[in-house]
């Protein structure tokens, strides 16, 4: 087994671990603090906003049964 370098660590702060009630909770931090991600999301949502693909948060809420 290969020794861990810094690519293979991830820190998360103690009291988003604590704080967590969930996995996914730990998932939308990691996610939220990812800045590939972010870029990545933010690329899409331009491509379909030029596209007028974009939909409503309300029906996109709906869809996926959250209650905003």
């Amino acid at each position: 087994m290969s020794k861990p370098n810094e690519t293979d660590v991830l820190e998360i702060p103690r009291t988003i671990w604590e704080s967590a009630e969930t996995k996914e909770d730990v998932e939308d931090w990691l996610l939220v603090h990812n800045p590939r991600q972010i870029q990545q999301l933010r690329r899409i949502r331009k491509q379909e906003d030029r596209a007028g693909q974009g939909k409503p948060l309300s029906e996109v809420a709906h869809r996926w049964k959250v209650n905003l």
